[in-house]
C-alpha cells in the first residue's frame, strides 16, 4: 500500500465505522463490534503511517483545492503523528469502556453516540495530519460540530444548556479570533502551509507578530486558556465516555496540539522566542495553571474537579508553546501523551464509581476503596501521573517543561510549575486516601466487591498500566517529540 493510501485510510476508516454503526443500529452486538473493528483498524493504519514515516517516506495527500493556493491537503510530521497515535489508540480503549458503561447505565441513543464518536475521530485525524492551516481549521470546526451531539446526549435542559455554552465558546473563539488570525497570516505570508521554521516574513513588525500570536492562543478555544475555558466544565453534563473524548482522546488535545503546531510551523520557535511583547501571555497561561487548580480544590463533584484539573493541565502545554525553547516544545508534546493516559483513567474511574456505587460527590467516597479496590488503585496511579510523580509518565513531561523554562530564563515559571504540582497533590491525592483509609459512613459499609462491568474495568487497567509504562519506556515518545524541533 502506498504512503498516500495510508493517509487516506486514517480519514476513511472512522467514517466507514460511523456508517457501519448507523446501518447496524438495531443490532447492538454487531454495532459495537463495528465500533471496535473501526477503532482497531484506525490504530493499525496510524501505526503503519508511523513506520513509513520513520523509514523516510514523504506522505502527502491532496483532497481538493477550493481556492487557488488554499488546498485541502494532508501530510505527516512528528507532532501530528504523536497526536494521531495517542488518539487512535485511546479510541480502542474508550470504545471498550463505553460498551460496558452505556449498557450498565441504560443510556438511550447509543447508535447516535457511537456514530458521532467515530466522526469525531475522523475529524481529529484531519487535524493531526493537516498540511496547512486552512485544512486544520476545516477539521477543527468539524470536530466541534461532531462532538456537539455527544455533549447534549442526555437531552435534558441541563445538557442543552451545556451544549449551548460548548458551541458558543468554541465557535465564537474560532470564528471571531482564530479565523481573523488565519486571514491575517495569509495576507502577510501569502501561504498557510506548515513549514519548519515558520512562514511569516522577516520584515513583519515584532509588535504585529505578538498580536497575531495572541489571536491564535485565544482563538484556539479548545486549549481552554482562561477566560475562554467555560465550555469545558459546562460539557461535563455528557456521559463519562464523552468526557474521556473531550479531555483525553480528541477535543482538548486538538486545541493544545494546534497551538503547538502554529508555534512551530507558522511562527517558528526562534522567531517567537526573539519576539518582544509576548511575555504577558506567559503570565496569562501561568494564571490559568494556578487558577484551574485552585478552582478544582473547591469542587466536591468528582467530574467538575477533574474538568478544572484539565484546564490547569492544558496550561502546561500552552506554556511550553509560548516559551518556544526546544525543551519546552518537546516537553509540551510529551505532556499531550502523558496527560491523555492519566486523565482518561481518572474519568474512567469517575464513570465506574457512578455505575457501580452511584456516587458523584467526593465527600461520598469514604471507604469506597474497600468495595472498588481496582478502580481506586487505578485512580491513585493516574493521580501520580497528573501530579508528576514516579512511577508514572507525567513526571517526564513536567521535568522537560521545567528545564525548558530554565532554558528560557524564566525562573518564576519553574516556581509556578512546582506550586501547581503541590496543588495537584492537594486536590487529587485525598480522593484515593479517603477511599482506602477513611471508614465508610455509618450504615453504608460495603458488602463485598462491587466493581464496574468487566469492559469498564479492563479499560481502566489498560490506561493506568499505560501511565506506568510511559514512565519506564518514555524514550520513543521523547525521541518523536524532540524530532519536532530538531528536524
Amino acid at each position: 500500500m502506498t504512503p498516500s493510501a495510508l493517509l487516506w485510510l486514517t480519514l476513511l476508516i472512522p467514517l466507514a465505522g460511523a456508517l457501519a454503526v448507523v446501518l447496524l443500529g438495531r443490532h447492538p452486538n454487531a454495532r459495537e463490534s463495528a465500533t471496535l473493528a473501526a477503532a482497531t483498524a484506525l490504530f493499525v493504519a496510524v501505526a503503519a503511517v508511523y513506520r513509513a514515516f520513520d523509514a523516510g517516506a514523504v506522505m502527502t495527500v491532496s483532497i481538493a483545492e477550493p481556492m487557488p493556493g488554499l488546498p485541502l491537503a494532508l501530510s505527516v510530521e512528528p507532532l501530528g503523528l504523536l497526536f494521531a497515535l495517542v488518539a487512535s489508540f485511546l479510541w480502542i480503549v474508550t470504545s471498550i469502556y463505553a460498551i460496558g458503561y452505556m449498557r450498565a447505565h441504560h443510556e438511550e441513543n447509543q447508535t447516535r453516540f457511537y456514530a458521532a464518536f467515530a466522526v469525531s475521530l475522523a475529524s481529529a485525524m484531519g487535524v493531526a495530519f493537516a498540511a496547512n492551516m486552512f485544512t486544520l481549521f476545516i477539521f477543527y470546526e468539524a470536530l466541534t460540530l461532531a462532538t456537539y451531539p455527544l455533549v447534549t446526549h442526555a437531552g435534558t435542559d441541563e445538557a442543552r444548556r451545556g451544549g449551548r455554552v460548548y458551541l458558543g465558546v468554541l465557535m465564537g473563539t474560532s470564528i471571531g479570533l482564530l479565523l481573523l488570525g488565519i486571514v491575517w497570516t495569509w495576507a502577510v505570508a501569502g501561504t498557510l502551509d506548515f513549514r519548519a521554521g515558520g512562514i511569516l516574513p522577516a520584515e513583519l513588525d515584532p509588535g504585529l507578530v505578538a498580536v497575531l500570536y495572541a489571536l491564535y492562543v485565544f482563538g484556539i478555544g479548545k486549549a481552554a486558556v482562561m477566560p475562554f475555558h467555560r465550555w469545558l466544565p459546562a460539557a461535563m453534563v455528557a456521559p463519562t465516555p464523552v468526557s474521556a473524548l473531550l479531555h483525553a482522546v480528541a477535543v482538548v488535545k486538538a486545541g493544545v496540539f494546534t497551538i503547538l503546531k502554529v508555534t512551530v510551523y507558522l511562527f517558528g520557535t526562534e522567531r517567537l522566542a526573539a519576539t518582544p511583547g509576548i511575555d504577558w501571555l506567559l503570565y496569562v497561561v501561568a494564571a490559568t495553571i494556578l487558577l484551574g487548580s485552585l478552582v478544582a480544590m473547591t469542587k466536591d463533584n468528582l467530574k467538575a474537579r477533574l474538568a478544572y484539573s484539565t484546564v490547569s493541565q492544558l496550561g502546561y502545554v500552552v506554556l511550553g508553546a509560548v516559551l518556544a525553547t526546544k525543551l519546552a516544545i518537546a516537553g509540551a508534546a510529551v505532556h499531550i501523551a502523558m496527560h491523555a493516559f492519566g486523565k482518561i483513567t481518572l474519568f474512567f474511574c469517575a464513570g465506574a464509581i457512578l455505575v457501580a456505587a452511584h456516587k458523584t460527590e467526593i465527600s461520598q467516597m469514604r471507604g469506597l476503596g474497600r468495595a472498588m479496590p481496582i478502580t481506586m488503585g487505578a485512580f491513585l496511579v493516574a493521580s501520580l501521573s497528573i501530579i508528576g510523580l514516579p512511577p508514572a509518565g507525567g513526571m517526564w513531561s513536567k521535568w522537560m517543561l521545567a528545564l525548558g523554562a530554565l532554558d528560557a530564563g524564566h525562573m518564576a515559571l519553574v516556581g509556578v510549575l512546582m506550586l501547581s504540582t503541590l496543588l495537584n497533590i492537594a486536590y487529587l491525592l485525598p480522593i484515593p486516601v479517603r477511599a482506602f483509609f477513611s471508614p465508610p459512613p455509618a450504615g453504608s459499609e460495603p458488602t463485598g466487591l462491587r466493581e464496574a462491568p468487566a469492559s469498564c474495568l479492563a479499560a481502566i487497567v489498560i490506561t493506568a498500566a499505560g501511565s506506568v509504562a510511559l514512565f519506564f519506556f518514555v524514550e520513543p515518545v521523547r525521541r518523536l517529540a524532540l524530532s519536532i524541533v530538531n528536524g
